[in-house]
């Protein structure tokens, strides 16, 4: 059989009716209201507002017009260049493509090399001729990550705040041709971006 400890009722009604004749037996006097009032409160400044606080981050990519003109640039350096048959494409740095256009007679695999230049430029922050050098060696290396072309091609979109895109060119017969290409389609909107 259970037993249930049950409190007595008159404890029930007595403890609860203590504790408010205590409260307001203890209330504040005129001196205690007048030294409160006069006592200082220590206010603390509102933090800054930080990127992300409020489960929200912004994000900054190129406009239209600037992938736009990034990748006419690239294109027009490759065709003065006699290399009209390649793809230029402009990724965000999450490799978004923003704008991409396929040469005269650009072979289809030209698309994805292109895109992929663009996307490892713009998440590694760094020319992907400078990053060639990470993708070799014995066993697993950056490489082997899904989407990236470590081949010489790409270059990185910056603002003061960090890599914002990438440049990517795919086609041409050697693939500083291929960046040479992708570094005039940065040139042609350096100065717009801050």
């Amino acid at each position: 059989m259970r037993t249930f400890h049950r409190l007595p009722r008159i404890l029930a009604i007595t403890v609860p009716l203590a504790a408010i004749v205590a409260t307001a037996a203890c209330g504040s006097s005129a001196t205690d209201a007048a030294t409160a009032a006069s006592t200082p409160v220590a206010t603390a400044a509102a933090p800054a507002p930080v990127d992300g606080a409020d489960g929200v981050v912004s994000q900054n990519r190129l406009g239209v017009g600037a992938a736009q003109t990034a990748a006419q640039a690239a294109l027009a350096k490759c065709q003065a260049d006699g290399l009209g048959f390649v793809t230029v494409s402009v990724v965000d740095r999450s490799g978004n493509v923003q704008a991409m256009l396929r040469g005269d007679n650009a072979a289809q695999h030209t698309v994805e090399a292109a895109r992929q230049k663009a996307y490892t430029a713009a998440a590694f922050g760094a020319n992907t001729s400078d990053l060639s050098e990470r993708a070799k060696g014995d066993g697993a290396t950056v490489a082997d990550l899904p989407g990236t072309l470590f081949l010489a091609g790409g270059v990185s979109v910056k603002s003061p705040n960090g890599s914002i895109a990438g440049i990517g060119v795919g086609g041409a017969p050697d693939g500083m041709r291929d960046q040479a290409c992708a570094a005039a389609g940065l040139d042609a909107i350096a100065g717009t971006l801050g």
